[in-house]
């Protein structure tokens, strides 16, 4: 059967900016597809959230893709495991509450099950700004991470939300932006982003949880990004809080979404 090159084009061009169009205007915009961004981004289209996560680089998965110094195992804790066990994510049992898995098997499971579940990922996009209205944040700006890789001058696309969720990991860059430039205080004790602090593993895993939420009028944060902001401790390769913190946040706006869901 002959195949033609035009039309393979025009199917990739004619989805792609349908599928743009489509997100222009959406209920939650994540950035950053580490595991808090993946795992919040799936129980949120599981309920119907129109949701749609952008990731500055061509891969998912953020810290939990490279394991512990490219040594390709992540460690879980034992109140996580519902979690994976949802997604269909194996892992194995060390000794009490260390359980170890595969780090490319649960990203790829993680990014199947998400976009099965609805989540829209937008990869190689980069967040440059926030549309900031009446003092919320009600959007974001939007450009190709090659544009900001090669400092070209091209202006970016605007997109809008309901919600934005920061979950860009250790430099929590989103609610750097809020804090620099919007004139909105976030909820910290000075209003502004803390930065994280040495490993604690045990403390961190507890912080990350703890200190997910709204940090701002239509601001998230979830994940590093929450150890980041409020000043926490990083834990390493250890993955459990970064999945507990994902489906918090997105129990916490599906409540102010007014939607519901049993599992959450």
């Amino acid at each position: 059967m002959k195949l033609d090159e035009i039309i393979i084009s025009e199917i990739i061009i004619q989805q792609y900016f349908q599928k743009l169009k489509e997100n222009l205007d959406i209920d939650v915009g994540i950035v950053g597809g580490g595991p808090a961004g993946l795992t919040a981004g799936y129980y949120l289209a599981q309920s119907g959230v129109k949701t749609a996560l952008f990731e500055r680089k061509l891969s998912l998965g953020g810290g939990m893709w490279g394991g512990g110094m490219m040594f390709k195992v992540i460690v879980v804790q034992e109140n996580a495991l519902p979690i994976f066990d949802e997604l269909g994510v194996k892992y194995n049992k060390y000794k009490d509450n260390y359980y170890w898995a595969d780090s490319i098997h649960a990203v790829t499971t993680i990014c199947s099950k998400a976009t099965q579940a609805g989540l829209e990922i937008f990869n190689l996009i980069s967040v440059e700004d926030l549309m900031v209205q009446n003092k919320r944040v009600s959007g974001l700006v939007l450009n190709y991470s090659p544009v900001e890789m090669a400092q070209l001058h091209i202006d970016p696309l605007t997109i809008k939300t309901k919600y934005v969720v920061d979950s860009t990991g250790h430099p929590s860059e989103v609610s750097r932006l809020a804090a620099l430039k919007s004139g909105i205080k976030l909820v910290t004790k000075d209003g502004q982003v803390h930065g994280e602090k040495s490993m604690n593993a045990e403390e961190g895993e507890q912080f990350v949880v703890e200190n997910t939420g709204e940090i701002a009028p239509g601001l998230c944060v979830a994940g590093m990004s929450a150890c980041a902001v409020f000043g926490g401790p990083r834990m390493g390769p250890i993955f459990g809080g970064m999945l507990l913190s994902g489906k918090k946040i997105a129990g916490i706006l599906l409540k102010k979404l007014e939607k519901s869901i049993d599992k959450v």
